[in-house]
């Protein structure tokens, strides 16, 4: 079965009180995940929208729903790029950047590297604000979770 998945998360001030979102559609239907935390970075919702989803597909198949597909879509590049490109070499690198400081998020980054190699993940990126029905609902979903 494939999954998609559309992830978004917001934050107003940077620190300050943020949203995260995930909207999961299978042959099941569509399922929406949603939560906020009251002092936390744009970034940190990102990634937490992609944790909380692939939490989830993974409840799923430990429930004999089995999965064989995942397609995460999102509108953060720091968030593809990250998982895609840099993870392996900062692992290398003791969580170190190329400039050799620390690398920020390293706790929701070893969440999300260990539950994107349980699950076969293809990730995709798309723009952001450009009208894509599931981003543009992922993104009113973060903002509502998002703690006044």
């Amino acid at each position: 079965m494939e999954v998609k998945i559309y992830t978004d998360g917001a934050c107003t001030g940077n620190p300050g009180p943020g949203g995260w979102a995930a909207i999961i559609l299978s042959e099941n239907g569509k399922k929406e995940l949603f939560g906020g935390e009251k002092l936390t970075t744009n970034n940190r919702m990102e990634l937490t929208a992609a944790i909380k989803a692939l939490e989830y597909c993974a409840q799923q198949e430990k429930k004999q729903l089995s999965l064989k597909q995942i397609k995460i879509y999102t509108d953060s590049n720091y968030v593809k790029d990250g998982i895609t490109i840099w993870i392996n070499n900062w692992e290398k690198n003791n969580w170190k950047t190329t400039d050799k400081k620390n690398v920020k998020n390293v706790d929701l980054w070893k969440k999300l590297k260990e539950l994107n190699e349980y699950n076969k993940v293809e990730w995709h990126w798309v723009k952001g604000h450009s009208e894509n029905p599931m981003n543009e609902l992922a993104d009113s979903l973060a903002k509502k979770a998002t703690p006044i």
